[in-house]
């Protein structure tokens, strides 16, 4: 399955450490955003998710460096829906810059019921348009 997004992302100085690279947490924010971007683009805004009473959380996260991004970069974040099951979905993200891979990433986000964080299904109407 391959329904996903991509967004570019410049690097700023708060994203890097003392010597200018990027601090390697903030690759997980620059994936974050990324999907994000993606729900918003067929239009579930993080408004909409909480007004239907959902959040999703990363359940987990895989993450692997293949080359440093440094100050003034200009990047693209991709997230791509790998797999989507009643109550959590796949997402695979891929940093790149000029064509070349800085970072690779996968994370499973589980839908949960906002009020409680207690697991829920993923609405029917989402996933008609992430997983047709």
């Amino acid at each position: 399955m391959t329904v996903g997004h991509s967004i570019p992302v410049r690097v700023y100085f708060e994203d890097t450490d003392a010597e200018g690279v990027v601090y390697y947490a903030n690759y997980l924010r620059f994936m974050e955003r990324a999907r994000t971007e993606w729900l918003r683009a067929i239009g579930y805004e993080i408004d909409r998710l909480a007004a239907d009473g959902i959040v999703f959380a990363v359940r987990s996260a895989r993450i692997e460096y293949v080359r440093p991004a440094r100050l003034d970069d200009l990047l693209t974040v991709s997230a791509t829906l790998e797999k989507a099951g009643r109550v959590s979905m796949d997402v695979a993200h891929e940093i790149t810059r000029g064509g070349d891979i800085v970072c690779r990433g996968a994370v499973r986000l589980a839908c949960l019921q906002r009020e409680t964080f207690a697991p829920r299904r993923i609405p029917e109407t989402l996933l008609t348009v992430i997983a047709p």
